[in-house]
């Protein structure tokens, strides 16, 4: 493992530095949807990171949306750090909610979801040779403008180490559902519903004939859910409709189930006479299976036990993270691996401060050692992007 002079280098993580980073970044507003907002962001984001790293970071402004990049060292990087500086908060939270740290608690929008993880990584890294640090502004909406971003500098990495929030008890997150998102639409015919309704062709009944039809296709003992959600159909009371709707959110454990349901979907036929579907959408993550996380869980449980610290359980979630992506290019994996606490996108959101420490030694820790593993060469092509 080699350390450069960028960054302080410690063996010991200081908490007053931990939570004076943190109070930084909460007491800056990112809403995802606010584009100066995640801007302005991005600036303390920077300025803290710089302070910790020993060097600025590449700004990177895609469709609008600020990212952040540190390329540590001058080795070819092996590890991606990856974390965001958005949150799900609008401008004005902070007035009602504000910072606070007592009895060992820290709240605050946006503190477990995921500026104590973002800072986490950043004093984590500090002084790391082959380390690239990601810091994306547009997770929360599901990473338009970064999922290629952050694909491209995934690829070919011995390992991604993901700053979301830990799950219940500080588990590491070594499963998450892969995510497809579908627009179904139904077009019927319009006619008088109280005059001649034989006439037309009902959209709302076609459209519960394909909503019972897509429950259908999940499968409870491969975790495979399918969800019609948001539906909509009709323009008067009076009238056969002629047009219908419905959302689909699947959830699924692995990418053959994934390409199972989406063909499925896609091969819906109607059942009303006359009635016509139009299926839009498709895959938008890939699952991150066990067998990505797998070897990079088992070097964390190892090195928490050697640095005599509770080996951190696992977790399998529905919900997904840009680690789908990272999986997906098939680097390995390891996510949850931020703060502990709870509230993810609820009022009562919060960090246990007394976890903070030792959160952040062992990803450091795990970095290392991930650094020092020669038996996992970089890329033949180098990754050297510098």
């Amino acid at each position: 493992m080699t350390e450069v002079a960028t960054g302080a280098v410690r063996e010991g993580v200081a908490l007053d530095e931990l939570l004076a980073d943190i109070r930084e970044l909460v007491e800056c507003e990112s809403p995802s949807d606010d584009l100066a907002a995640v801007a302005r962001s991005a600036d303390v984001v920077s300025a803290v990171g710089t302070a910790r790293l020993g060097t600025p970071p590449e700004r990177i402004v895609l469709d609008g949306r600020t990212h952040l990049r540190w390329r540590l060292g001058g080795a070819p990087t092996r590890v991606l750090l990856l974390a965001h500086h958005d949150t799900v908060w609008p401008l004005g939270t902070l007035e009602r909610r504000p910072l606070v740290v007592a009895d060992g608690v820290l709240r605050g929008p946006g503190c477990f979801d995921m500026k104590a993880g973002l800072v986490m990584a950043l004093h984590a890294a500090a002084g790391l040779d082959g380390v690239t640090v990601l810091v994306t502004g547009d997770e929360e909406i599901g990473s338009p403008s970064s999922r290629g971003l952050i694909e491209e500098e995934a690829r070919g990495l011995d390992a991604a180490l993901v700053l979301e929030a830990s799950a219940d008890g500080g588990a590491f997150k070594t499963e998450r559902k892969g995510v497809s998102l579908y627009d179904v639409r139904v077009s019927g015919l319009a006619a008088h519903a109280g005059l001649e309704p034989e006439r037309g062709v009902n959209a709302t009944l076609e459209l519960a004939h394909v909503s019972l039809a897509l429950a259908g296709l999940g499968d409870d003992g491969l975790g495979t859910t399918v969800t019609p959600t948001a539906a909509r159909s009709g323009t008067t009371t009076n009238t056969v409709p002629a047009h219908a709707s419905v959302a689909v959110d699947v959830r699924v454990c692995t990418r053959a189930e994934q390409d199972r349901v989406d063909a499925a979907v896609r091969a819906l036929t109607p059942t009303l006479p006359g009635a016509r579907l139009d299926v839009r959408g498709g895959p938008n993550r890939p699952p991150l299976e066990a067998r990505s996380s797998a070897a990079l869980f088992a070097r964390a449980r190892s090195l928490a036990e050697a640095m005599g610290r509770p080996a951190p359980p696992s977790a399998s979630v529905g919900g997904a993270s840009d680690g789908n992506f990272t999986a997906g290019v098939g680097t390995p994996t390891l996510d949850g691996m931020g703060a502990v606490g709870g509230g993810a996108h609820a009022e009562h959101e919060h960090v246990l401060v007394d976890r903070l420490v030792g959160r952040t030694e062992l990803l450091r820790a795990l970095v290392r050692d991930v650094l020092a593993d020669r038996t996992n060469p970089s890329p033949a092509d180098g990754r050297g992007r510098r």
